[in-house]
């Protein structure tokens, strides 16, 4: 509990000279908390037990709804030496002294935990009566506060009465400001430091010494809508040894971040991500599956643009997009019944770069061939196809599900500039084969 009584003249300049001196400062430091009142007023503060009751009367008809004139928060700091500084709430309030009014109570309501405290101003009866209708101003700055909390902050009457009241919502600065994060101790821990162990596919994080600092945890994690665990946190003790963690990792993810916290109730977390500008295994996430013929894509980290399907000619070749097959890139892509071609791709053109991927370029995948040779009856070419598996193709007319062939006119495909290209119709997406301008003379070529 706390009692102010302040004198007229010497009251009035100090009011002003301190909040002249705060305003100059983006966090000032306080001694002692406490209350004070303009001139002419005494009064007391006490912690209110009657945390936000919902309970209200109707205001005399004399009173004017406006009575609560001003609400105003700012942040302060109260030090210690060797311990560094704490967090608090500094309200200040005005109101127009009613006949019906004994005071009023600020709350401060913690958004992310809905943890309340509140402060109930009392005046006492001989100074209500002679300042009935003046103004009353009030400081009080006894919150105890954490870096970045928000909080909602209201103001009402004693009594409360029904529709008077101001409402106002406080974010507490963070470790970015400068006097926050050069005085509070949980900023000087937050700055830990790390190094990338790339042989040993380990991260290294130093987490500085603080006077008075508490524990300290440490997390890999991955960052989506939030940071989702990769391994269980790390505890880092007061009386720990050595301040350096060593996290494993398994890929080197652009989404793969270090957070840190220290082991304090809402505690502002810290991240790094040290391989946010490598995106290689993004594009990398490719699957096949030779059962059900489907192709998939499933990105570890959260991409926004679009993927399709494609086939080149050849290497270095502009990538063709295949009809149909644009989906956006929000998380996995699937596409079913999908020609196992070299020539077929993905491309990628999302908000972490541009690229395109041919998983079946590799040996393992056996494709089918195309070959043109003369025919039998003359004027004719021969185009055969040959899969290793049942397939089916257009202009397919032969038996055998492994081999199928289609004579075409040998004055159509041996027009300079024409190419003769064949694709699969048992599947949604193929990859089309062809052979260019052919030497008709002696009609052979192989397309693979």
């Amino acid at each position: 509990m706390h009692t102010s009584q302040m004198l007229a003249g010497p009251a009035v300049v100090f009011l002003s000279l301190t909040w002249s001196t705060y305003q100059s400062l983006a966090v000032p430091q306080i001694g002692e908390c406490g209350l004070s009142c303009s001139q002419g007023f005494d009064c007391k503060s006490r912690v209110s037990r009657n945390i936000f009751n919902s309970f209200c009367r109707q205001p005399p008809t004399s009173m004017s709804p406006s009575v609560l004139e001003a609400l105003k928060l700012t942040t302060a700091m109260k030090c210690a030496p060797h311990e560094g500084c704490s967090l608090l709430l500094r309200v200040q309030a005005s109101l127009i002294l009613h006949d019906s009014l004994r005071g009023l109570e600020a709350c401060s309501m913690n958004l992310d935990t809905q943890e309340t405290q509140c402060q109930n101003v009392r005046v006492s009866r001989a100074s209500r009566r002679r300042q009935v209708g003046r103004q009353l101003q009030v400081h009080f700055d006894c919150f105890e506060v954490s870096v970045a909390q928000s909080l909602y902050v209201t103001l009402r009457t004693v009594p409360h009465f029904c529709g008077v009241q101001l409402d106002q919502q406080y974010h507490v600065e963070d470790c970015r400001d400068e006097d926050v994060g050069r005085n509070v101790p949980v900023c000087f821990v937050e700055k830990f430091s790390y190094w990338v162990d790339r042989s040993r596919k380990v991260i290294l994080v130093q987490v500085p010494e603080a006077p008075g600092a508490p524990d300290y945890y440490v997390r890999l994690c991955l960052k989506w809508f939030t940071c989702e665990d990769v391994g269980a946190p790390v505890r880092v003790t007061v009386n720990r040894m050595s301040r350096t963690v060593s996290l494993p990792y398994s890929q080197e993810l652009p989404c793969l971040c270090l957070e840190g916290w220290s082991a304090t109730p809402d505690a502002v977390r810290m991240q790094a991500c040290p391989f946010e500008d490598e995106t290689e295994a993004l594009w990398d996430a490719i699957r096949y599956h030779p059962g059900d013929q489907a192709l998939s894509w499933e990105p570890a980290c959260p991409v926004s643009g679009h993927v399709s399907l494609c086939w080149r000619p050849g290497p270095g070749a502009l990538c063709h997009t295949l009809e149909h097959s644009g989906r956006p890139a929000h998380g996995r892509v699937q596409y079913p019944l999908v020609d196992a071609q070299p020539q077929l791709c993905l491309k990628f053109s999302t908000s972490r770069g541009f690229r395109v991927r041919c998983p079946f370029q590799e040996r393992r995948f056996q494709a089918w061939k195309m070959t043109v040779q003369p025919a039998a009856s003359q004027g004719h070419l021969r185009v055969t196809f040959f899969s290793p598996s049942a397939a089916h193709f257009q202009g397919d007319f032969m038996a055998d599900p492994a081999v199928a062939f289609v004579n075409i006119p040998r004055d159509e495909a041996c027009v300079p500039n024409t190419c003769i290209q064949g694709w699969r119709t048992d599947v949604l997406f193929s990859a089309p084969q062809q052979l260019c301008d052919l030497q008709c003379t002696a009609t052979q070529g192989t397309a693979d």
